[in-house]
């Protein structure tokens, strides 16, 4: 996979200077950051670092939108930046940011090993840490905020099974196209739909298909991956993708095959290009996954550490290579098949006019989408 180029000399000019860097290109950093506002000063800074915006579109559409407008509201200073996958870029960031003066470190992780060496520098400097929607183990990060993975996958499972008892299938041949090896959210997701699934394998009521992780869930790597299982095993009958971008490289193997809209396949992260493929017939269900409400949990917990405060959360989860509980907050994740993807418009998430363009526009009607 093509790793994201760091150009450290216009990133630390944008951290001085506090301007916004776009960076559409997956060649490059992204980073916005607010100038002090009026009261900012009785607060510490607050740093965000975002993964990438290859893999899903929510990090640079959504979280990096929800923060921004929390912190803004709150008053306090913050830096948003995002690594595009690229690990010496993301432990960089960090250092500049502590450097420039961050009090609160919020990340999300490319992987626990290069999380961790971040989190444990920053708490050496007595930077406070938020491990935000993936947990990094080993970290010890001060707080936790996410989804109830598990029950993400969980949602997955029981939405293939949905969408294969609807088209009658027999015995289908279940192919598995998990996420990332090195992402712990991709562990908790495949725990949550074998959980839904593995009896049915056991019970001969499915069939065990082709089961494989995607890199760092690069989805050019996932069309590959699912090609070479359909080449494989020709009859297929459902695929449960971890995300929306896994399932539509697998949408777009099968349209080449003509099996689109004959076999099933599940998604997450209610993406446009996700909730568009569920309204064409081509893709099953998605998991919405309420990011304003995720955001906004973890940018309350950020503001409070940022002005010297120790908030409580809700409830804990443990990190399983510590046996330690961490403080977390967990959100509720939703199923979303073609009958209630209104209820994503209807939220805010996408809009209509996103959502509805060309073709999509009397499916929309269909939908009950306003």
């Amino acid at each position: 996979m093509r790793k994201g180029i760091l150009s450290l000399t216009a990133a630390a000019a944008a951290l001085a200077l506090g301007l916004t860097a776009c960076g559409g290109d997956s060649g490059q950093t992204t980073a916005t950051s607010s100038a002090p506002a009026s009261g900012a000063a009785k607060a510490g800074k607050i740093g965000v670092i975002l993964p990438d915006s290859k893999s899903s579109a929510r990090w640079e559409t959504a979280d990096r939108k929800y923060l921004q407008e929390a912190f803004t509201a709150a008053g306090v200073e913050y830096d948003i930046q995002n690594a595009q996958n690229d690990k010496t870029a993301f432990q960089t960031i960090a250092d500049q940011m502590i450097t420039n003066g961050a009090t609160v470190l919020m990340i999300v992780n490319l992987d626990s090993g290069t999380g961790k060496t971040v989190i444990e520098k920053a708490k050496s400097q007595g930077v406070a840490t938020i491990d935000y929607d993936r947990l990094t183990l080993g970290g010890g990060a001060a707080y936790y905020v996410s989804f109830d993975n598990t029950k993400v996958g969980t949602l997955q499972g029981e939405g293939l099974s949905k969408c294969l008892t609807d088209k009658k299938a027999e015995k289908p041949i279940v192919a598995y196209l998990n996420g990332s090896p090195t992402d712990n959210n991709a562990t908790l997701f495949k725990d949550g739909y074998d959980g839904v699934l593995k009896p049915k394998f056991d019970a001969g009521e499915y069939v065990k298909g082709p089961d494989q992780a995607v890199p760092e869930w690069d989805n050019t790597q996932a069309g590959t991956i699912f090609e070479q299982m359909l080449t494989e095993q020709p009859k297929i009958a459902g695929v449960l993708a971890a995300n929306d971008g896994l399932g539509n490289a697998a949408i777009t193997v099968l349209k080449k095959n003509n099996l689109n809209g004959k076999v099933p396949v599940t998604g997450q992260d209610a993406t446009v290009q996700g909730l568009q493929n569920i309204l064409a017939g081509d893709q099953c269900m998605t998991v919405y996954k309420a990011v304003k409400k995720e955001a906004d949990a973890a940018a309350k917990l950020a503001v409070a550490l940022a002005k010297g405060e120790k908030p409580t959360a809700s409830g804990s989860v443990k990190d399983p290579e510590t046996g330690q509980d961490v403080p977390a907050e967990l959100m509720d994740p939703q199923a979303i098949y073609a009958d209630n993807v209104k209820d994503v418009v209807a939220d805010g998430y996408v809009t209509k006019e996103e959502l509805c363009t060309g073709d999509f526009a009397a499916k929309c009607t269909e939908a009950g989408i306003q």
